[in-house]
Order: structure tokens, then C-alpha cells, then sequence
């Protein structure tokens, strides 16, 4: 009866966010009717003390990063950056490769530091018009953009600043470069078989007579792809974050803070102490994204400045509703995982013997029945970090193996059709699940695929 009341709450959050609602709203309701069933009188100081205690934690340590992500976005957008670097791009590559161009474009832009919402705003328009100049099915641009954004330059590539590749560092005492040589393996793997992968589906579409279609909804207005930025200006803000991320975790964070930092607010007052291992990841990322956006605005502040004021506030709006919306999923999980029910899928769990197998598949799962990659490894990793790294420690394997693992898996079965990520993806480009997912669903497997790559490789070679 336990675990059913767990699967229970779990369907019923999934079928709430792929009806559309509010998973801030739901969350609550659904972890707390969990709780109803199994001890009516534990339902407000569970509430209280379990699931606002790890949804304001959550927000705590990684609303910074979502809202700095979001800024640094909106003013590579209207600096007219993102405009120069697609074109750029494409200019490379040749407007022919239609697929390649995009995939490329969303990559420089998601490993830069931009939000995954943000690139599927900015690059839709782009994408659109090269896939009709090219005559390349619409229905396909979701699975273009899905290889190019939430794949490998979203937790598997080293030091990629997006929150999945965040939230392991403060697990397992970890930076945001863990593996760097598995993330790059994983990554070239998804890369090179993704595109194999839509390069098929569009020849197998032009066999059958079938272009880019009539009739869509959300059609962009043509965009002027003329550069205004030269594009080494306009990727500089991109270098700067990925070598200050880089910088300060690997030299400037230890040489600054130690392991321990300790700061006296006032002469013989309040002694703050901090262990440093935990937030080195976080604070790097930050650091890195303030001065990302520092550099857009010393190069471009007259583009920028008349509408900063307006896109700074959609920015932090966006940034506080993402950043919510997973704290919710976050509490939720933290609640199924007190109950009873959730000692029957960990036993099961546990009962497979290798512990990055282990890993792998309880983080995938959770983060596909929450439909957020963050969420679901914040939930695995919540309830069962410590047994990760106990095993990790027994089988003589790297923490950063298991960072680069959980960070990997966690992008895998997270973008199931309730995915917040997949709907607004879907919203944007006008088309529908039955006209789309399929594509995503195969980025999806291709993805999950690449965990065990990575770990198949690790036991082969003892590369990290």
C-alpha cells in the first residue's frame, strides 16, 4: 500500500504538469495527499518542516546561478550577440546545413552560459527560416534544437555552467570541470549520433516528397541575418565565462578561500565559517556569469541600455519562476522520500551492485517522473548521495565519475512529455507532441544511452 501511495503522488504530479498546470501549485498537494494516506496528523509538520525546509534550501543555493543565467541571456539578446554569433555560424558552416547550423548555434550559446529557455527563444527564428529556405520538415526543428540545447553542452561537456552540471558539486565536494575526459566522450558521443540520427529523419522525409509544410502556427517574421557585432566580440562574453569558471575553481577559489573560509563580520563579532568544497562549484558559476555579463555591457551598453530596465525584470521574473518551480519538485521529492513507499524503489535500487549503474538509473528515473533533470537529481541525490559515495569509496571510484554520471543522467529520461522544458519547446515552435516528440523522445534515448557509454568506458579505460 506504501508504494502505491508513492506511485500514486508520482503520476499524479506527472499528469498535473502534462496538463498544463502549475507544478508550484501541485507539488505541495501531491506530496501532502501522500503523507494524508500515510500519517493524516504528520501533514503540517511535514509541510513545515520537510518540504518548505527543502524548497527554500534549494532556492537558497541555486537561485543566483538561474538568475544569472537568465540576465546573461536577455543581454546577449538584445545586445545583438546571439544575432552575430547565428549568423556567424552559419556563415561556417554553410546555410545548406540547415540541422548542423542550429545544433552548433544552440551549443555555443547553452555551454556560454545561456539559459536553455532563452536559446530556444533566440534560435527559433533563425532555425525556422533555414529549415524552409532548406525545405526541411518544421516538425523537425524541436529535435534540432532539443540536440543542440539540453544534451551534452547541458551536463556532460566540462565546466558547462548549466544548473544540472551545478547541483553535483555540492553532493560530492566537486567542480563544474568533473571528467573531463568521460563528460567529452559522453558528449561527442550524443553529438555524433544525434545528428546521424536527424540527418536520417530528413532524408527519409525528402524520399517521401515531404518539405519544410504549409499552414504552421507561431510563424517568426523573416530575420535579418546581416551581423552588427562582429562576431569575436559578440563570443567574447562566452570565453569569459567559461575561463572564469575555470579560473576560479581550479586556482582563484582555493587560493582565496582554502577549504574553509572563515569571515569576522565585525571586530570581535560574528565569526562566519563556510566549508568551501561545498559552494565552490556554485560560487565559481556565479563569478563567471556576473562577469559574462559585465563584458556584454562594457562592448554593446548602448544597445543594451534602453531596454535594460524592462528585459532585466523579465529576466529575474523568468529566472524566479524556473527556479521555483523546480524547488517545488525539489520538496516534493524530499517528502516521497521520507515515506515508507520510497524504502521499497530504494531497496530495489540498491539491489543492483554497481554502484555508477546504481546511480545512473535512480537518477534518470526520478528525473523522469518529475520531468525536470534538476528536480530529479536533486531528489536522488538528496536521499542518497551518502550511499553513492560510500560505494564509490568501496569500489575505489572517483567522486568526479559519479558527478559526471548523475550530471549525465539526469538530462536522459527527464524530457518525457511533461518536461517544462519540452512543452515550452513544443509552445514556441508551434507544433504539437504528436507532430514532434517522437524526435525529442529519440535525442532522449540517444542521451540516456551516452550515461552507459561513459561508464562502460570508464571500467575499460580508468579515464576520468
Amino acid at each position: 500500500m506504501s508504494f502505491l501511495v508513492c506511485i500514486g503522488a508520482l503520476a499524479f504530479l506527472m499528469l498535473v504538469a502534462y496538463r498544463g498546470y502549475s507544478v508550484i501549485l501541485f507539488a505541495p498537494v501531491a506530496a501532502l495527499a501522500a503523507v494524508l494516506l500515510t500519517n493524516p496528523a504528520a501533514v503540517l509538520p511535514v509541510y513545515s518542516g520537510l518540504f518548505m525546509e527543502h524548497m527554500v534550501g534549494f532556492v537558497k543555493n541555486y537561485f543566483p546561478v538561474f538568475m544569472l543565467g537568465a540576465l546573461f541571456g536577455k543581454v546577449i539578446e538584445q545586445s545583438g550577440f546571439a544575432r552575430s554569433i547565428t549568423a556567424a555560424v552559419i556563415d561556417l558552416v554553410g546555410a545548406d546545413r540547415a540541422i548542423l547550423s542550429i545544433v552548433l548555434v544552440c551549443a555555443l550559446l547553452t555551454y556560454g552560459g545561456v539559459s536553455l529557455f532563452v536559446v530556444v527563444f533566440a534560435v527559433y527564428p533563425f532555425a525556422a527560416e533555414m529549415f524552409r529556405q532548406s525545405d526541411i520538415p518544421k516538425r523537425l526543428i524541436p529535435g534540432t534544437i532539443a540536440l543542440g540545447a539540453f544534451t551534452f553542452t547541458m551536463d556532460s561537456l566540462p565546466g558547462t555552467p548549466q544548473i544540472q552540471n551545478i547541483i553535483p558539486t555540492t553532493f560530492f565536494k566537486t567542480t563544474s570541470m568533473a571528467a573531463p575526459v568521460l563528460g567529452s566522450i559522453g558528449g561527442l558521443f550524443i553529438l555524433v549520433v544525434g545528428l546521424v540520427y536527424l540527418n536520417w529523419r530528413r532524408r527519409t522525409a525528402q524520399g517521401r516528397g515531404e518539405g519544410y509544410g504549409r499552414g504552421h502556427l507561431n510563424e517568426p517574421d523573416a530575420v535579418d541575418h546581416h551581423a552588427t557585432v562582429h562576431p569575436l566580440i559578440a563570443v567574447l562574453p562566452l570565453f569569459v565565462v567559461g575561463l572564469a569558471n575555470f579560473a576560479v575553481t581550479k586556482w582563484i577559489g582555493p587560493a582565496l578561500w582554502g577549504t574553509v573560509s572563515q569571515v569576522e563580520l565585525a571586530p570581535g563579532g560574528k565569526v562566519l565559517v563556510q566549508p568551501v568544497s561545498k559552494f565552490l562549484g556554485i560560487w565559481s558559476v556565479e563569478i563567471a556569469l556576473l562577469l559574462g555579463i559585465l563584458t556584454v555591457v562594457a562592448f554593446a551598453w548602448k544597445a543594451v541600455r534602453p531596454r535594460f530596465a524592462e528585459g532585466s525584470k523579465a529576466a529575474v521574473a523568468g529566472s524566479l519562476l524556473a527556479a521555483i518551480n523546480t524547488a517545488s519538485e525539489y520538496g516534493f521529492g524530499s517528502v516521497i522520500a521520507a515515506l515508507p513507499g520510497f524504502l521499497v524503489i530504494k531497496n530495489a535500487l540498491t539491489a543492483i551492485p554497481n554502484p555508477l549503474v546504481n546511480e545512473a538509473l535512480t537518477v534518470t528515473t526520478l528525473a523522469g517522473v518529475t520531468g525536470s533533470a534538476s528536480g530529479g537529481m536533486g531528489i536522488a541525490l538528496a536521499a542518497m548521495a551518502d550511499q553513492f559515495t560510500a560505494a564509490a569509496h568501496t569500489a575505489g571510484i572517483p567522486l568526479e565519475v559519479l558527478h559526471r554520471v548523475a550530471a549525465m543522467a539526469s538530462g536522459g529520461m527527464d524530457t518525457l512529455p511533461h518536461n517544462g522544458a519540452v512543452i515550452t519547446l513544443l509552445a514556441v515552435t508551434g507544433l504539437t507532441h504528436a507532430q514532434s516528440y517522437k524526435d525529442v523522445f529519440a535525442i532522449t534515448c540517444i542521451k540516456t544511452l551516452a550515461v552507459f557509454v561513459v561508464i562502460g568506458t570508464y571500467y575499460a579505460t580508468g579515464l576520468v
